[in-house]
């Protein structure tokens, strides 16, 4: 199998291509049609995804038959104050990897985002539930989300949320930082969302994308916690002398709005491959210690 993954520099797509190399994870064996898959990985400076014809050319050239676009702007602030940016990569690049596919018949993952909707819920959001997203972010994705549908008949779009891989920056690495620099740190406690291993959303997507059951998934870690929930366990599975108080989004006085609940109900995949994401603290406390192995080496 030829699988083109995008983005592939950023946590999620980094995270993907070592799952294909060791055909395994902490959740189990991937399937067997992607033993000796051929994986071309691809990031910004070897393929920009906003040049349509710089993307049509090399996916016609490559003709996978399933592309992973991990590809994403995901500063939310930053999307606020360069909105054409944020609607170049979020919307018209999954669009014209979308077109791509299509010509080559490719299956093609998409990955979105809980901003895509408004935050303001009670219970957690299923895939069917109307998306009215309030941030230029949100709305980048969102629009992303619709050029995929309409421009690709084998998509799979999967939204996640409060995601930390290995590589690159995250919540996690930021906290911990925090944490042993100052002793002291305030978080936010009135948003609840579902922090998200990427090693648990790259084993789903391959389980999903070797199906036909194409369409949107919710894919986050069991469970849901706020902000300053997740910081606290981050210093305590790290072991870091800090105390962790609470503060209210006015007094973090951040430029873009944050979803005051952006929780996901992982519906579809429970109904398809299977809900085997894991509870959002056994996946930190892995991850966590495999960070600790890391800087040790």
């Amino acid at each position: 199998m030829k699988i083109l993954i995008t983005g592939s520099k950023g946590q999620l797509g980094n995270t993907l291509c070592e799952l294909l190399k060791a055909q395994k994870n902490s959740l189990g064996s991937i399937p067997e049609i992607y033993k000796g898959c051929e994986v071309t990985a691809v990031d910004v400076d070897t393929l920009d995804i906003t040049d349509k014809t710089a993307t049509d050319k090399s996916i016609s050239k490559l003709k996978p038959e399933l592309i992973i676009n991990c590809a994403a702007m995901t500063n939310v602030d930053g999307c606020e104050t360069d909105r054409d940016l944020a609607e170049a990569v979020n919307a018209l690049g999954p669009e014209n990897l979308a077109i791509a596919a299509e010509k080559v018949k490719a299956k093609l993952v998409h990955v979105s985002t809980d901003y895509v909707f408004r935050g303001d819920a009670t219970v957690p959001y299923v895939e069917t539930d109307e998306c009215d997203p309030v941030t230029a972010y949100g709305a980048s994705k969102r629009n992303g989300e619709i050029k995929v549908m309409a421009s690709c008949k084998k998509h799979f779009i999967f939204r996640t949320s409060w995601l930390y891989g290995l590589v690159g920056n995250n919540f996690v690495k930021t906290i911990r930082r925090f944490a042993k620099e100052r002793g002291a740190l305030t978080v936010v406690n009135d948003q609840r969302g579902n922090p998200t291993n990427c090693e648990d959303l790259a084993y789903h997507i391959l389980l999903a994308a070797k199906t036909e059951n194409y369409g949107i998934y919710h894919c986050t870690g069991t469970g849901e916690c706020t902000w300053f929930d997740f910081a606290k366990k981050i210093v305590e599975f790290s072991g870091i002398p800090c105390t962790v108080d609470p503060c209210t989004t006015e007094q973090s006085n951040r430029p873009a709005k944050r979803p005051a609940y952006s929780s996901l109900d992982n519906r579809h995949l429970r109904e398809t491959v299977g809900d085997g994401m894991r509870e959002w603290t056994v996946a930190l406390k892995e991850y966590i210690e495999q960070l600790e192995l890391a800087e040790k080496a």
